[in-house]
């Protein structure tokens, strides 16, 4: 592992068994960060990883789990709220129990995260936190009703925090990805009647023409978190392929 700018620095990366939040970690560390990650689940997860098991629905284990990453690794510098689900329909189609579920690791964990992880980052003089959001937040998107509504609130929640922790000498910002090529994608493609068709316009939907790559998302995580980058908080920064600026003409015929 090559020194960076996060040399001397802890970082914890919820969600970071796989996707955003493993690409995220990976990039951390590669940077000079000790990474830590927090996941349901970290069976296979790189060995260069310290890797604790913790569901964000849960306060107990949480706290545990920031508490055994603060002790055993001397400390907290960053936060990358990861940690997420997806949801499929109109307000029709998710019933109450549903909704629960969804907001409650969308929004309610990256608070129970946030909070256990304050009293280490208030010791750091490079506090971080990064919450990944999404285009959601601010693009209508046909039958994300229900992960919608969790990422306006994650997005809304990042200023908040942002505010709220300024003077404590935390920043606080969110990246925003459009949609990106995961295996949590292609698990909610299976949800579609067509999930090739419908993964061919999840591409097109972005300017470039493709899905995000989970680096280019983990560079912005980056970006956010460094100590570099002293004067950003309060900001969401879209990594999206162009979706929420950019309003493309068809392509002409080949």
């Amino acid at each position: 592992m090559s020194a960076g700018e996060f040399a001397g620095l802890v970082a914890v990366v919820t969600g970071g068994a796989s996707g955003i939040g493993l690409a995220a970690a990976q990039e951390l560390a590669r940077r000079g960060a000790r990474a830590a990650i927090i996941d349901r689940s970290v069976e296979g997860a790189p060995d260069d990883l310290f890797a604790v098991e913790a569901d964000v629905t849960d306060r107990a284990s949480v706290n545990a789990a920031i508490e055994r990453i603060g002790a055993e690794l001397g400390g907290i510098d960053v936060v990358v709220n990861n940690a997420g689900i997806s949801a499929i329909g109109t307000v029709e189609a998710n019933d109450d129990a549903e909704w629960a579920r969804v907001l409650d690791v969308n929004v309610v964990g990256m608070a129970r995260v946030s909070a256990a992880a304050l009293p280490w980052l208030r010791r750091s003089s490079s506090a971080a936190i990064v919450n990944v959001c999404s285009i959601a937040a601010l693009n209508g998107l046909p039958e994300r009703a229900l992960y919608s509504a969790s990422k306006g609130a994650v997005l809304a929640l990042t200023f908040a925090m942002a505010t709220d922790h300024v003077r404590e000498g935390i920043r606080v910002n969110c990246v925003s990805p459009g949609t990106v090529a995961t295996a949590f994608v292609d698990r909610m493609l299976q949800n579609f009647p067509d999930p090739v068709a419908e993964r061919a316009a999840l591409d097109a939907r972005q300017a470039t023409g493709r899905m995000v790559d989970p680096g280019e998302v983990a560079a912005a995580i980056a970006y956010l978190a460094s100590p570099l980058s002293r004067s950003t908080t309060g900001t969401s920064l879209e990594v999206d392929g162009g979706v929420t600026h950019l309003r493309m003409r068809p392509a002409p015929p080949k």
